[in-house]
């Protein structure tokens, strides 16, 4: 993923949020943080993976993928609200297969370490561990960095149009 050039276009995207709403001066950290974990599990919800009670399938694949390039929104955007427009190189590593259960609290216990400790580290971290997820859910790089701005384009019509 090129991660430079979505930084730039998350950039855009929250100026222009924070222009429109009159928020340029309030601190958002927080309210970013609960947003990614709500979006977290709307994913969750989607996949269904805990949901042993149920025989419904998972939702449509394209509908995954747009949950989960939401919560890459607001990782980008904290990256921005905290100064950290910069992800070193993911290592692909070989590791066992971890249930996609423990992947998403894997990324709720990230999410809340970031939040009480918001330093360049805990948001590696937490980024890593959501790419995890990603991969976990079976989304390629490309598939993420293409469903990402198309929902960017969907997040600015959205703006237009008085969300």
């Amino acid at each position: 993923m090129q991660m430079e050039r979505l930084f730039s276009v998350q950039r855009k995207l929250d100026e222009r949020i924070e222009r429109e709403h009159q928020l340029e001066n309030k601190d958002l950290f927080s309210d970013k943080v609960l947003a990614f974990m709500t979006e977290v599990g709307e994913l969750a919800n989607e996949t269904r993976c805990f949901k042993f009670w149920s025989r419904k399938p998972p939702s449509e694949k394209e509908i995954i993928l747009e949950e989960y390039v939401d919560g890459i929104h607001f990782l980008l955007s904290l990256g921005l609200e905290c100064g950290f427009e910069e992800i070193p190189p993911f290592p692909n590593e070989e590791r066992e297969e971890t249930p996609l259960q423990l992947h998403f609290l894997h990324v709720f216990q990230c999410a809340s370490q970031f939040h009480e400790s918001p330093n360049r580290e805990t948001y590696h971290h937490l980024f890593a561990e959501y790419l995890k997820l990603g991969e976990g859910i079976g989304f390629t790089k490309d598939e993420v960095e293409r469903a990402y701005y198309e929902k960017n384009e969907i997040n600015h019509q959205r703006q237009t149009e008085g969300y």
